[in-house]
């Protein structure tokens, strides 16, 4: 039964990718400019989605649940079309069935380290973009919107009282109390590590990409990156985060002094350019499944 689970979700996640990618018609591989800067992209594109399976493998490590790095890997990136199925639950029950399917433990139960080490993973992305922010656009509404943010993540992560209050709101308006981990500073502190060496990783990776599309590029505009992405997780009914990401981007851009079509063209781009690591990581999880590399 829990390997029915995990397979409907692969097969319904890429479906969901397919129409995804030929509703918004991004099929045109045309707009990348393959040039140096554009390969660099791709190895820190890449290297940052295998170092975001091991930080999955990590998470459930501290929370004894040994597997093999090889496990580690594959589970997170074989359902990683997962969240293009509406409903951001898909991403996380899709690396948790996958080692379900393995082990004895329940998907309910690696659901549940699956959130934290995902909500650890969105308040790092806050976090390390905060400074750069500053430095672009000095203490205005949009920094003091993404600090608070970040404030507020972190106090319903780690802060009980905070974190049982929000339950508490939840539980009146859905009338049922939903599963949200309160997670150790500790446990915190840990799962922070590799989360925090992907996203530098990324934020690598899309400095280069944007730099292969305008050399007028700089390294402090690249930290939109990840606040784009934490915020396209953050819109739950926004599968993959279509449109929120990119607004994002574009807006950010245009706010740093740079013309908004070249603006728009680098936001569109990255989303097809991210896909491309997806892809990465879900052929890497597939020949790791197969035992066909080490």
């Amino acid at each position: 039964m829990k390997k029915y689970f995990s397979s409907s979700i692969i097969f319904l996640s890429l479906i969901f990718l397919v129409y995804f990618l030929w509703h918004k018609s991004l099929l045109d591989f045309s707009i990348f400019q393959l040039n140096s800067y554009f390969f660099l992209s791709a190895a820190f594109l890449f290297a940052g989605f295998v170092v975001s399976g091991l930080s999955w493998w990590y998470a459930l490590k501290i929370h004894k649940v040994d597997i093999p790095i090889r496990l580690g890997i594959s589970s997170h990136g074989f359902p990683i079309f997962a969240k293009y199925i509406p409903g951001k639950i898909w991403t996380i029950l899709g690396r948790a069935s996958q080692v379900a399917d393995k082990t004895e433990k329940t998907t309910s139960s690696l659901s549940f380290i699956s959130l934290k080490e995902q909500l650890v993973y969105l308040l790092v992305g806050i976090l390390i973009s905060i400074y750069p922010i500053y430095m672009v656009y000095g203490a205005n509404l949009f920094l003091v919107f993404v600090g608070l943010s970040g404030l507020g993540l972190f106090l319903i992560i780690f802060n009980k009282s905070i974190h049982d209050l929000l339950l508490f709101v939840l539980n009146k308006f859905l009338k049922k109390k939903p599963d949200l981990p309160l997670i150790s500073l500790k446990n915190g502190f840990k799962l922070s590590w590799f989360n925090l060496l992907l996203w530098l990783m990324w934020t690598l990776g899309f400095y280069f990409f944007a730099k292969s599309v305008s050399l007028a590029f700089s390294f402090d505009m690249a930290f939109v990156f990840p606040i784009s992405v934490v915020y396209g997780v953050l819109a739950i009914v926004m599968p993959g985060g279509i449109g929120v990401r990119e607004g994002i981007i574009t807006a950010y851009l245009s706010l740093s002094g740079m013309d908004l079509e070249i603006a728009s063209s680098i936001s569109i781009a990255s989303r097809l350019w991210f896909i491309l690591g997806e892809v990465f990581i879900f052929l890497l999880a597939l020949a790791l499944k197969r035992k066909t590399i080490i």
